[in-house]
């Protein structure tokens, strides 16, 4: 399952943010630490395919169960200069970041009075720079760390003295600033470098500024862009409140503030884009179902998502674009049409493809 870390310092908007997209109803109190322990909250992706698909495999009065793909959101304590030492329980916190594919980086972008903030004024790209500095502090302690460990063991080990090159290239950029995912240097998976792992900026703005930005939003944007990364503007307050209504009520909430999509379905899409995934379904009279793979994955691996079996049995798999299946009104008639494609191992899956696999083990 695809796990976003929330992250962020003390009180910009963090908790608030995890309690409306999960409705878990965790403390959001106005002092930093009011997070100690992560909490975890899995949510459904929103797409409206499903219910689509569903109607087309309704078989008198028995319709089939709807299974979306679901993303863990994780909400790690607010991180405060220091938290590489240990600093409000740093080392605690930093671990669970290690745990997540991506980085949610809940930025404040909202002045308010009375709420306090940390470092006594709002300044989303210092509170980056903190984060940043934090994260890549830790880093660093890891790789000198496992350096020690490898030029003790290259004298006798190849494959050990072949990664203290780039690892000390690495670690050199480092300590100059730059964060490991964008130093050009390949790192081995199993260090678990924080600064590795794609972020998202979640920018929190007051209600009056959910549709249009402010200036600490553009500020955001330009850092972001020059890091390649992507930013989502959500206001905190707003998913707070559609969390309280009923769908048709929030739909027109949202249409009164201006905005199309909440601001979850936003963040969900993003990490999506952020990760390099894609959805694919398959479909029946048991059960309609989404599940996520990395774009480019071909036909065994999207098996194997269901199931290893599918994968290590994989013999062929039918498929048909989602558009396709329903403007045909059936697998039937998108057989007839000539629209169902028999696929091999070498398929590239696409989104919305509706697949079935034949296998055997």
């Amino acid at each position: 399952m695809l796990a976003i870390g929330i992250v962020g310092l003390p009180n910009v908007g963090k908790s608030t943010l995890f309690n409306a997209i999960t409705k878990a109803g965790v403390e959001a109190a106005n002092y930093p630490f009011a997070t100690i322990d992560k909490n975890v909250g899995v949510v459904s992706v929103p797409d409206e395919r499903l219910a689509v698909l569903q109607r087309l495999y309704v078989k008198g009065d028995r319709v089939p169960p709807v299974v979306p793909a679901h993303v863990e959101f994780v909400d790690i304590a607010g991180l405060v200069r220091g938290a590489h030492k240990g600093e409000g329980l740093g080392n605690q916190f930093l671990s669970h970041i290690r745990e997540v594919a991506a980085i949610a980086h809940v930025v404040r972008c909202f002045e308010d009075d009375n709420v306090v903030h940390v470092a006594g004024k709002v300044d989303p790209l210092a509170d980056i720079e903190v984060i940043d500095t934090e994260l890549i502090l830790a880093d660093i302690g890891t790789l000198e760390r496992r350096l020690e460990r490898l030029r003790r063991s290259a004298k006798g080990n190849p494959d050990d003295a072949a990664l203290v090159e780039p690892l000390e290239r690495l670690l050199a950029e480092l300590n100059g600033g730059t964060l490991a995912r964008r130093a050009g240097i390949e790192v081995p998976p199993d260090l678990g470098l924080l600064t590795t792992k794609p972020v998202i900026y979640v920018c929190n703005v007051a209600e009056s500024d959910a549709l249009r930005g402010n200036r600490f939003v553009e500020a955001v944007k330009q850092h972001a862009a020059r890091e390649g990364a992507d930013v989502v503007v959500i206001s905190a307050r707003i998913e707070e409140e559609l969390a309280q209504l009923e769908p048709d009520e929030a739909q027109a909430f949202l249409a009164d503030m201006g905005l199309e999509k909440p601001g979850l379905e936003r963040l969900i899409r993003t990490g999506y884009h952020t990760l390099g995934l894609l959805t694919f379904l398959t479909a029946g009279e048991k059960e309609v179902r989404a599940w996520t793979v990395t774009a480019g994955s071909k036909a065994p691996q999207a098996a194997g998502a269901i199931h290893s079996d599918f994968e290590r049995g994989f013999i062929r798999a039918e498929v048909v674009s989602y558009d396709e299946l329903v403007q045909a009104g059936s697998i039937a008639n998108a057989r007839a049409k000539g629209k169902l494609r028999v696929e091999g191992r070498e398929y590239v899956v696409q989104d919305g493809d509706v697949m079935n696999f034949l296998f055997n083990v």
